[in-house]
């Protein structure tokens, strides 16, 4: 073999590896996904994107929903009091980035007296702990409040509950302490506004209302349509003169709920 023929035959070889390999440059492998899911339901599931689908629907190896359905979706809740008449769409609509602020719920202890001191690892699994355990949609320990019993609103006064965070969520609102018996709905007409039913959820809070109020009989949760308030002082005792009220029952807040015995702290806008 001659050098030419030499020569010719490794300028071709090379060449061939170039384009083999700018080929092979060319070539995108598809990056597996995985998901987490709620796995419980019978019919539908919702996977830590914020997807929910149907059971059927699934993809079996990674456990994911189609990302053509429903994301964050809130189909059957009260945004007002954050819960839902289904577990697998309380945990979409929790997953929302607006909803829920993972630096706050980081710092939320899990519920259970064997893992009290540890604290929720990741957005999903707040969302699906707490959509399916929630003492504050429970009355009597075994029996639910009402049709939306899956809830993902924060613990009343748990250290997770980021005072500065409440706050910045009254930004334009005017909040006003009422009268003896008199409704949000009068307090905030008597100021030329109008009262904003989705603010009392802020200010349903042990904490935002020892800000405006002297809660001198503590802080308490109690049910009714006139909270948050506080009780007169001379109300009758056993409904503890002094003591700031807030309802466990959220779906309960109301613009035009009183009570002869409280004033209510009202948000006007």
């Amino acid at each position: 073999m001659t050098k030419y023929h030499l020569s010719l035959q490794l300028l071709i070889l090379f060449q061939f590896s170039s384009i083999i390999s700018a080929i092979r440059k060319d070539i995108g492998f598809e990056q597996s996904r995985s998901c987490r899911n709620t796995v419980q339901g019978r019919y539908l599931l919702s996977d830590d994107n914020g997807y929910v689908c149907d059971a059927l629907s699934v993809d079996p190896p990674s456990r994911c929903c189609p990302e053509n359905g429903l994301r964050f979706s809130c189909q059957g809740c009260n945004l007002v009091s954050q819960c839902c008449n289904s577990y697998e769409f309380c945990v979409s609509c929790c997953l929302h980035p607006s909803r829920t602020q993972e630096a706050q719920v980081l710092k939320v202890k899990i519920a259970k007296p064997s893992t009290a001191a540890v604290s929720y690892t990741s957005v999903f699994d707040f969302c699906a702990g707490r959509c399916r355990h929630n003492s504050e949609s429970v009355v009597h320990e075994n029996a639910y409040r009402s049709d939306f019993h899956h809830c993902f609103s924060l613990p009343s006064n748990s250290s997770g509950a980021n005072y500065t965070q409440l706050e910045a969520r009254l930004g334009g609102i005017n909040v006003v302490i009422g009268k003896q018996g008199e409704s949000c709905d009068s307090v905030c007409k008597s100021n030329g506004q109008s009262c904003v039913l989705n603010k009392l959820l802020v200010l349903n809070q042990c904490d935002v209302m020892q800000k405006y109020m002297s809660c001198k009989g503590g802080c308490l949760a109690s049910i009714g349509t006139d909270q948050p308030a506080e009780v007169v002082e001379d109300a009758p005792r056993h409904l503890n003169p002094g003591a700031c009220l807030y309802t466990r029952t959220q779906s309960l807040l109301s613009c035009d709920g009183s009570l002869w015995h409280t004033r209510r702290l009202c948000p006007c806008a």
